[in-house]
């Protein structure tokens, strides 16, 4: 399977990064089967904005991405938009994963809110986004696809659950802090491929977005041994690597340590 990164700057103008997207696609699909855009691909900016800009998964953004994913025959997983909720003041963060015919295979909530302090600015997303309740694997060409958001990386219990149910990609479309990514993103998105002997694939915001906070970017495709395979260290752009998703089975195999749970010591994830 070849899988494609999409490396974005988004800003506070949905028409401006739906086209934007449409384009980094077009360009990916050439020479995909799965292209993974990044957290809040459609729309970044500030919290009001963020609010008034919530669209249902019926809205028009994700429709463009189900007309990419007709058009070009690929899946796209739709990294994340604010999805509206019953709490017209808390969308979702929400990812969709489109198949080829444009149907949806999976709808993720991100279940982990960044509610941090760090250099020097304070994040409280759970005062303007609603918090997820399921955890999600979808299936692309016979390929489990374990969904999560940026923040959710932190919680090395979600990636052992998605590995469970059958994820053999892990899917991490981010937004992470240039605060933070110099020295945890790498760290963390390896970690979860070894500790899960699984893919991970990481699309991820770049440079300073609409709402005035600047992105690390670093776009990785991870192999199940922790190998990173291809970067986008800055701009935006695609990179595509074709995963050979026997490595899983290879990796879990000969180095067995999923097997090796002690659930009845500690329980499972």
């Amino acid at each position: 399977m070849r899988v494609a990164v999409v490396q974005m700057t988004s800003g506070a103008s949905v028409e401006a990064n739906v086209a934007r997207a449409g384009e980094l696609v077009a360009e990916a699909a050439a020479d995909s089967d799965l292209v993974v855009l990044p957290e809040r691909w459609n729309l970044v900016a500030s919290s009001d904005l963020t609010r008034a800009g919530a669209e249902g998964l019926d809205g028009p953004s994700l429709a463009e991405a189900r007309g990419w994913a007709r058009r070009h025959g690929v899946a796209i997983l739709a990294g994340s938009i604010a999805e509206r909720s019953n709490d017209a003041a808390r969308p979702f963060n929400t990812s969709v994963l489109i198949d080829r015919d444009g149907s949806d295979l999976a709808v993720y909530r991100k279940l982990h809110l960044f509610d941090v302090v760090v250099g020097g600015t304070e994040y409280r997303e759970s005062a303007t986004t609603g918090a997820g309740s399921q955890i999600v694997v979808g299936q692309v060409d016979g390929a489990g696809v374990g969904l999560s958001i940026c923040y959710d990386l932190r919680f090395p219990e979600l990636y052992r659950a998605l590995a469970l149910r059958g994820a053999e990609i892990l899917a991490v479309p981010a937004a992470f802090t240039a605060h933070t990514g110099p020295a945890h993103w790498e760290v963390l998105l390896r970690a979860r491929a070894i500790e899960e002997q699984a893919f991970v694939v990481a699309p991820g915001q770049v440079g300073t977005g609409g709402d005035g906070r600047r992105s690390h970017g670093h776009s990785m495709i991870i192999d199940p041994w922790g190998v990173v395979l291809a970067t986008i260290v800055d701009g935006e752009g695609v990179a595509v690597v074709d995963l050979d998703l026997d490595e899983v089975s290879r990796v879990r195999t000969t180095l067995p340590a999923l097997g090796h749970r002690r659930e009845d010591v500690y329980g499972a994830p």
